[in-house]
């Protein structure tokens, strides 16, 4: 596998109104984000649910995106579990699913000190054949390490590759961890929904893991970023701040309803934590994005 880079998003789980898994949804959804022209999907993270799967439904659905991605672009699968035990067999299942690198948040309820997460990933290297991404996320759910902290994560257990950097403030814990970095590091990627995307990419972010339902806008700006027009760059990122700030508050039911109006998912519904948008919200949303349908592709039937 060639080096991670660009926009991966975080693909959601689909499910139906009585919160079946829907995997034609999936399907829908893997077909959006490669026409959008992302350049690697990950599945599943916090914006996936994952907390709200089954072991069983988390399996099924990654064999279903590598099979629907078909190798066109990089599959990152996901390990993150309560328990070290669960972590390896997660990595070592999403490993024979298909996947080219595999995410991994440290055990997330009870925490157990970073001696244990270096046990972690040290067997986590030893059990899977894939380059490891650890994704330090903020409190409650992550453990919010120092970039220091991680600096010695990757140099005691170098197949740990790549970073999804989200706690705050990011940026400064980016040019931290790239200022005489590890040799093993391949690179950063931010996260935090896309928010704080063009200062990520500033300060040397090989691109950024958000949530799905403005790929192609996020495409473009990395993109543009990339080739050099950050003022152009930073123009739509701009535009895109009203909507990312909105789903900084509705997360999943944002997500979820915009592609829902786009054709993409059948039902926006949240199984664990849902924080329904009301009338006033809805009629926010459609103000929202009227703003940038010149941005955004049409569905693309599955």
């Amino acid at each position: 596998m060639s080096r991670l880079r660009g926009i991966i998003p975080i693909l959601p789980t689909p499910f139906t109104d009585d919160g079946a898994v829907d995997e034609a949804g999936m399907r829908r959804v893997v077909s959006y984000v490669l026409a959008a022209g992302a350049h690697g999907v990950a599945f599943p993270a916090m914006a996936s649910e994952f907390y709200a799967l089954t072991e069983a439904e988390r399996l099924r659905l990654t064999e279903l995106i590598v099979t629907e991605v078909g190798g066109a672009v990089p599959v990152v699968g996901t390990a993150t579990a309560t328990s070290p035990q669960g972590a390896v067999e997660l990595a070592r299942a999403v490993e024979r699913a298909g996947v080219d690198a595999v995410m991994v948040m440290p055990p997330y309820v009870v925490r157990d000190g970073l001696p244990a997460t270096i046990r972690l990933f040290e067997r986590l290297a030893a059990a899977v054949d894939l380059p490891l991404i650890v994704q330090n996320a903020p409190p409650p759910l992550g453990s919010a390490y120092a970039p220091d902290t991680i600096r010695d994560l990757i140099e005691k257990v170098p197949q740990v590759r790549y970073v999804k950097e989200e706690t705050a403030p990011g940026g400064q814990r980016i040019t931290r961890l790239l200022t005489d970095p590890p040799p093993a590091l391949e690179g950063v990627f931010g996260g935090a929904g896309g928010r704080y995307i063009v200062d990520e990419l500033n300060r040397g972010a090989l691109g950024a893991m958000p949530a799905c339902e403005l790929t192609e806008v996020h495409v473009r700006i990395y993109e543009l970023h990339r080739a050099g027009d950050v003022a152009a760059a930073r123009a739509l990122y701009n535009r895109s701040l009203p909507l990312l700030t909105f789903q900084a508050v509705f997360r999943m039911d944002m997500t979820k309803e915009v592609l829902r109006r786009r054709g993409v998912l059948r039902s926006s519904h949240v199984r664990v934590g849902a924080i329904p948008l009301d009338a006033v919200d809805h009629a926010e949303l459609d103000a929202l994005l009227a703003e940038v349908e010149d941005l955004l592709i049409a569905p693309v039937p599955a």
